[in-house]
C-alpha cells in the first residue's frame, strides 16, 4: 500500500468519526432546546385535569379537590336531597340558562348523574367560598332544604348550586367540565369525547 492510500483511508476514518461525534453532540445539545418547548410541570399542574375517586363519599357528604387553583366540590346527594331539587324553590335561574356548565348539566340536579354533584366551590358574587349547610339554621331560614350559604354577603345556593332569588350572587355556581372514567372515578377538567 502506498502512503497516499493510507492517508486517504485515515482521512475517511477521521472524517466519519468526526461526523458521528458531531452528530451525537448536536443531538445532545438539541434535547434541552426541544424540551424547552414543552410546558413546565408547574404549568401542566395548573391546568391539568384532576382524577377523583368518589367511591368513599357517603350519601350527604361533600369532598373538596383542587383544580386550576380552585376548590371543586364533589357531593353525593341522598335520595331526599334529589327529591328536594325537583321541587325547586325561589331560584333566580332554575333552568340554568345563564349559568356556566356543560350541556349535560342543564337539568334540575346540574350533573350527569343525579346522585353526584360536581361544582367549583366559589360564590359567583365576589369569589368567596360558601359553606355547606345541609340543615336549616338562623342564617338560612326554616324553609331551607339544604345547600350552600356564602357568609361574605348572604348568597344562598341549593344542593345543585342554583342561586336563590333576591341575594347578591348573580349566577348559579359553576359546574366544571368532567367525565366519568368508571362508576367510582371522575376526571375533573375534561369532558366526554375530549382527548
Amino acid at each position: 500500500m502506498s502512503e497516499t492510500a493510507v492517508d486517504l483511508d485515515r482521512r475517511r476514518f477521521l472524517t466519519g468519526t468526526a461526523a458521528v461525534i458531531g452528530g451525537i453532540g448536536a443531538a445532545t445539545a438539541a434535547v434541552p432546546f426541544i424540551a424547552s418547548f414543552q410546558p413546565s410541570a408547574k404549568a401542566k399542574a395548573i391546568g391539568a385535569p384532576v382524577e377523583a375517586d368518589i367511591s368513599a363519599i357517603e350519601p350527604g357528604q361533600r369532598v373538596t379537590y383542587k383544580w386550576r387553583g380552585k376548590p371543586v366540590w364533589v357531593m353525593r346527594r341522598t335520595p331526599e336531597q334529589i327529591d328536594a331539587l325537583k321541587a325547586g324553590g325561589p331560584l333566580r335561574d332554575p333552568e340554568s340558562i345563564e349559568s356556566e356548565q356543560p350541556e349535560f348539566a342543564k337539568n334540575a340536579w346540574r350533573s350527569s348523574k343525579p346522585e353526584y354533584l360536581v361544582l367549583v366551590g366559589i360564590c359567583t358574587h365576589l369569589g368567596c367560598s360558601p359553606s355547606f349547610r345541609p340543615v336549616p339554621d338562623a342564617e338560612t331560614g326554616a324553609d331551607w332544604k339544604g345547600g350552600f350559604y356564602c357568609p361574605c354577603h348572604g348568597s344562598k345556593f341549593d344542593l345543585a348550586g342554583r342561586v336563590y332569588a333576591g341575594v347578591p350572587a348573580p349566577l348559579n355556581m359553576v359546574v366544571p367540565p368532567y367525565k366519568y372514567l368508571t362508576d367510582t372515578r371522575i376526571l375533573i377538567g375534561e369532558m366526554e369525547g375530549s382527548a
